[in-house]
């Protein structure tokens, strides 16, 4: 199913259970590191091999923690998405589980497809978070990867199958292959704005506006503002209105 192999542990103290979920992950591509029995197991295993995410049951008997405290420790740790799959729909134990802050909370018996679907979402939403919150990117310029500061993109331009990256102190802009749209996925933190199909902007960086066109800082350029993206614009702006 999945285009994306994910490294997966579990922690289930059920043997039966634990490999149902092995062979339903595994049916959808991905690799079981260990199957742990308690915190114990689940703490040796993951000093051995960190993986991407985990499957975490909350009841776990003869351990000397439950399922939130393994979570608890893997997301403080080693910053690790998990999922809880468990038999227990007490508030209580909900509510504990949640101040975990997971990226799913399933019930047992659990349906597989749900599990590989939830599986999938947990890493995208994971991997989405840490491209918004990256200050830099290395991107593929000049036959090598060159590492960027976001703050310092003025805008992204698209031409065709290209995209050009105007920089601060950079008098010609970074040319890449790529599509905007793709290459937009990286830029999607508040500071940037979409103004149209072919031009992506950093808010920090305009200098000016002038009616329906805007100048970035150290760039001669005028930019048009398309009439739909104006009043979105100017929502994102600490603008001084007159009386």
């Amino acid at each position: 199913m999945t285009t994306n192999p994910l490294t997966i542990l579990i922690v289930e103290d059920e043997i039966i259970t634990a490999t149902d979920i092995q062979e339903t992950l595994e049916k959808a591509g991905h690799k079981i590191t260990d199957i742990a029995h308690t915190y114990q197991e689940a703490m040796a295993t993951i000093n051995r091999s960190v993986p991407d995410l985990a499957i975490v049951d909350i009841m776990l008997e003869h351990s000397s923690g439950d399922g939130v405290m393994v979570a608890r420790d893997l997301a403080n740790q080693y910053q690790i998405p998990v999922i809880y799959l468990t038999a227990s729909s007490e508030t209580e134990t909900f509510c504990r589980a949640a101040e975990t802050l997971p990226a799913a909370y399933l019930l047992k018996p659990f349906r597989h497809n749900e599990l590989a679907f939830q599986v999938e979402l947990a890493y995208l939403n994971r991997q989405s978070q840490s491209m918004q919150t990256a200050q830099t990117l290395f991107l593929p310029i000049n036959k090598g990867l060159e590492k960027i500061e976001k703050r310092n993109v003025l805008y992204l331009l698209a031409q065709g199958s290209y995209v050009k990256i105007y920089m601060v102190d950079d008098e010609k802009p970074h040319l890449l292959t790529m599509n905007l749209g793709y290459l937009a996925q990286y830029f999607s933190s508040a500071d940037f704005f979409r103004l149209s199909r072919s031009v992506l902007i950093n808010l920090n960086h305009i200098a000016r506006i002038d009616g329906n066109e805007l100048l970035m800082k150290s760039h001669t350029s005028r930019l048009s503002i398309p009439e739909a993206s104006k009043t979105p614009l100017i929502k994102k702006l600490n603008i001084v209105r007159t009386r």
